[in-house]
């Protein structure tokens, strides 16, 4: 029973968990199975290697752990670091804050580069700090790619340019918790040594996957690695995969189903076309902010989020305020403003399983938030200019054509 119902369809429209599409329930209504039949591990088997494409890695080992991007945050950490070594990471963010927080629980020497919330991770202090570090005292760079908080996304490639330039040795730890799937990532390419998402944002599943990419660089530090790791283990899991069956403990069937489903759907749009439509999407909602008068909490345009936009509201409005109406009023989910920017803020998210319709939906709804709360916007203003962009940039359908 839906204790708070509303008529209609709840419009989701936080940065994660996000929609999932029917395919997905579908693939997931279904009885538990025995793990250890050969039905399983078989699924597995085409599930890890249909995953590297999305990482888009040859090379990299996956493992699926039943976990939220946290446990995954944990894993790649504690398989490749041992207590007192140095990392750098760099504090943008709510998630980075906590990401930090998580490394120097794990007792890790965390070496915090820390920027204005809206900006993106300060590279030149990156690479003095490399510059100075003959000794390769530095042993990983930690870096969220996206900065859900404030819809700030950093330049990896620059990262892997300076490690190159200086010939570090330092392993590069990258959260794509809101972007893998959503923006172009390339594990190899950038030498992206482990890269983890979860399976509530842009592939639109459940939460309860948190998926783990290792580089033959990451598993050769797994073995050496003295931090203490249990559940999050990679030995363990690769030794289920030399037997071929694949878990060590079990796994969600339903969300494995569930994840070849989503999978199937990734493959049928591609990759590349799902990149250009989340860029529709981030670029239509910037406009609309626009052109409501607002501003984007992301400083400059080279650090825009397509998948998340934090607005900027005046002093005089708590942006707490319009997430409570849009779910009260309009059954419209938005983003809080987390920490530094709570009440200052409020997010869109925009990624997953949506379309430009979905999306102007919500912007309509925005719309009338804001003049509930006593914002003059102008009703239409920021509808009008994101479809006039739509309307030009929207391709047909494939599968239509």
């Amino acid at each position: 029973m839906d204790n708070f119902y509303g008529p209609g369809r709840n419009h989701l429209f936080v940065p994660g968990p996000v929609n999932i599409p029917d395919q997905v329930i579908r693939a997931m209504s279904r009885n538990n199975e025995d793990y250890r039949s050969p039905a399983i591990p078989a699924l597995t088997k085409e599930l890890l290697e249909d995953v590297k494409k999305i990482f888009k890695t040859t090379t990299g080992t996956p493992f699926l752990f039943p976990t939220t991007g946290t446990g995954a945050w944990e894993s790649a950490l504690t398989n490749t670091l041992s207590p007192g070594d140095r990392t750098v990471s760099f504090l943008i963010g709510q998630f980075s804050l906590l990401w930090i927080d998580q490394q120097q629980r794990l007792k890790f020497n965390v070496d915090v580069v820390e920027s204005e919330w809206g900006r993106g991770a300060d590279l030149d202090i990156l690479e003095s700090k490399l510059a100075s570090d003959s000794a390769h005292t530095i042993k990983a760079i930690c870096i969220v790619h996206n900065e859900t908080a404030t819809g700030v996304t950093n330049n990896l490639a620059k990262v892997r340019q300076l490690l190159d330039a200086y010939s570090h040795p330092a392993l590069l730890l990258v959260d794509g918790v809101s972007s893998i799937c959503a923006l172009d990532f390339r594990m190899d390419e950038w030498g992206v040594d482990v890269a983890i998402t979860g399976s509530q944002k842009a592939l639109s599943l459940p939460t309860g996957i948190g998926f783990v990419v290792a580089s033959p660089k990451a598993i050769e530090a797994s073995k050496t690695a003295k931090s203490l790791r249990v559940f999050f283990d990679w030995g363990d899991y690769l030794k289920f995969y030399k037997l071929g069956t694949y878990w060590p403990y079990t796994p969600s069937i339903q969300l494995l189903y569930g994840l070849r489903a989503a999978l199937d759907l990734i493959f049928e749009e591609g990759l590349e076309n799902i990149f250009a439509r989340h860029n529709r999407l981030g670029t239509a909602t910037r406009l609309a902010v626009e052109a409501w008068g607002l501003k984007n909490c992301t400083q400059k345009e080279e650090w825009f989020s397509d998948t998340v936009t934090a607005v900027v509201v005046p002093p005089n409005i708590d942006g707490a305020e319009i997430v409570r109406r849009g779910w009260k009023r309009y059954n419209l989910s938005l983003g809080l403003g987390l920490n530094k920017v709570a009440g200052k803020v409020f997010r869109i998210g925009h990624l997953g399983n949506m379309n430009e319709l979905q999306l102007l939906g919500c912007l309509a709804g925005v719309e009338m938030i804001l003049k509930d709360v006593g914002y003059p916007v102008k009703l239409g203003s920021g509808v009008a200019a994101a479809s006039a962009y739509l309307q030009n940039n929207i391709p047909l359908i494939p599968s239509r054509i």
